[in-house]
């Protein structure tokens, strides 16, 4: 993949950016706002309250706290970070919700719902994320997924978006020598930069729940406001902002 490589790659990429500041998809977006009411709407609080949630993936715990808040029974957040479950356990005693809102690195009961924010494009082996996530839902549960850019995205390619699209054209190796010039992590492969990047498709994502143990109860691929004129099933690699989706057990 990528069409400029070599010397004249890195050159390139040195001459927009020096300093790694390349895609906009911060989260700023988010800011003073519901992150999860924003993805899916105020009628998530109805269908999360009550319920046993895993937040599978949950960082620094604001999205699990405002579960906990907004009514579930028990909120457990997942994380292989410890420096951020930390700060999440931290968090939620701090706004009152410790004693139903758990931080943890191993977990292995069964839940009602199980919720992944912005994961998808960033798991290692995400075939195998879905089966762990089948094993932790009960039978009559629901596995909530948000993810995006993907990866044929303008943005897709996260940092090394320097301008829309740059993931693509230039390659693996040039981008890579790029971020060394200022991240010191020694990651020679997209999949080893800080928080991975496995260069998910829309149509790849697909294909893995087809052949897990899930099955699709709703999908949806959110175009991009500019490009929503174009977007269709055709064009929607390129045009999707975000996935949504709703996974229940195939057997269901």
């Amino acid at each position: 993949m990528g069409l400029i490589g070599g010397q004249l790659g890195y050159f390139v990429l040195r001459l927009i950016s020096s300093d790694g500041r390349g895609s906009s998809c911060d989260g700023s977006v988010y800011q003073n706002r519901s992150k999860i009411e924003v993805l899916f709407g105020s009628e998530i609080w109805a269908a999360l309250a009550g319920k046993v949630v895993l937040d599978y993936g949950c960082g620094v715990g604001d999205e699990a706290i405002e579960i906990a808040q907004k009514g579930a029974a028990r909120v457990i957040g997942l994380d292989i970070r410890k420096d951020v479950l930390t700060k999440g356990k931290q968090a939620a005693a701090a706004s009152g919700v410790g004693n139903r809102c758990y931080f943890t690195a191993h977990f292995s009961d069964r839940v009602d719902v199980i919720l992944s924010l912005d994961a998808f494009e960033h798991f290692e082996d995400p075939a195998q994320v879905l089966r762990e996530m089948r094993k932790l839902l009960k039978d009559d549960g629901c596995v909530i997924i948000e993810f995006g850019p993907s990866w044929y995205h303008p943005l897709g390619g996260h940092l090394f978006s320097v301008f829309p699209w740059a993931h693509l054209l230039f390659t693996e190796k040039a981008l890579i020598r790029w971020r060394s010039d200022f991240k010191t992590d020694g990651a020679t492969r997209f999949c080893e930069v800080e928080g991975g990047l496995n260069q998910m498709t829309i149509r790849r994502f697909k294909e893995i729940v087809a052949q897990s143990d899930f099955r699709f109860a709703s999908f949806e691929a959110v175009p991009i406001r500019r490009l929503r004129l174009i977007a269709n099933r055709f064009t929607r690699e390129f045009t999707t902002a975000i996935v949504r989706c709703r996974l229940v057990p195939a057997d269901a």
